[in-house]
């Protein structure tokens, strides 16, 4: 499997998340073309079912991303991010599933060079995990 078949998506907070892949876009700096950023009003707006309906349409891995602690813009929006990836990533051990398909990351408007290592970071490890099992069979794109 090549990197080029991976399939990842980055739901990524508008005020925080989202600024800092723009912000890497717009400064040229390269990350991933697997990757495909979902912006979201807060990354607390982020709902397990979400998740877990991209994991099972085929999605190879998901990307949560949102501000630095203590900084959301909603409060506290990203702890809760956090405490439902958590509980997904139990989720799908349960299942079967690696939990290192889903991940959090938090990070500033500021911090383009960090978007594009998380990017590339999570594509490393899906691709050492392998394609989604459930993609068998669906149609690849």
């Amino acid at each position: 499997m090549t990197d080029s078949d991976l399939r990842l998506v980055a739901y990524c907070c508008e005020h925080c998340a989202y600024a800092a892949a723009d912000l890497a876009g717009g400064l040229r700096i390269q990350y991933p073309p697997e990757v495909n950023i979902v912006q979201i009003p807060c990354s607390g707006k982020m709902d397990e079912l979400i998740i877990l309906r991209a994991l099972e349409d085929g999605v190879d891995g998901v990307m949560v991303a949102g501000c630095l602690p203590r900084d959301c813009h909603y409060l506290e929006g990203n702890v809760n991010a956090q405490k439902r990836v958590e509980r997904i990533k139990e989720l799908l051990v349960q299942i079967g599933f690696e939990p290192e398909r889903v991940e959090m990351y938090n990070l500033s408007s500021a911090m383009a060079n960090k978007f594009a290592e998380m990017a590339k970071e999570m594509v490393e490890k899906i691709s050492t995990l392998g394609p989604n099992p459930l993609r068998k069979g669906k149609n690849e794109r």
